[in-house]
């Protein structure tokens, strides 16, 4: 496991990084990422060696996030909501999501988009690693900007 420097400071917008990851930014006008290699991280971290899940945001704006999340096989995210629009998007192994009366499986390669508000759980069926990205509208789209 590699060790990471950490300062008392950070700039905004900028996470202070801990003995098992790097600061890293969350915003900016191009973000790139190694999504194998950001798998990889979350599984070797105490975490999820000791727990049941880990997870990192890799982008935080002020209408927009992308939380890359991983799961034991057998672990749960109990039922919960977002105010905005989500979207998971399993990269390995395989999830169960409770929407309502229905299930739906979210295997590798599979998404699933839910409308704001929708309450829902997650269940790992496999050890898993998911990108979960929730919109929702900004004060600026609400004034007439748009992307």
């Amino acid at each position: 496991m590699t060790q990471f420097q950490t300062g008392s400071g950070h700039h905004p917008g900028e996470t202070t990084g801990s003995s098992e990851r790097a600061a890293q930014h969350l915003t900016g006008i191009q973000l790139a990422f190694d999504l194998a290699a950001e798998s990889a991280q979350l599984r070797v971290e105490r975490g999820f060696r000791e727990g049941d899940r880990n997870a990192n945001t890799l982008v935080k704006a002020e209408d927009f996030r992308i939380v890359l999340t991983t799961l034991h096989a057998g672990a749960r995210l109990q039922e919960h909501h977002a105010a905005g629009s989500v979207a998971i998007q399993t990269l390995s192994g395989h999830v169960r999501l409770r929407v309502g009366g229905e299930t739906t499986d979210l295997p590798a390669g599979h998404l699933l988009a839910l409308a704001a508000d929708t309450a829902h759980d997650v269940e790992a069926l496999e050890d898993s690693v998911f990108l979960v990205t929730l919109a929702w509208p900004s004060s600026r789209r609400e004034h007439g900007r748009r992307f």
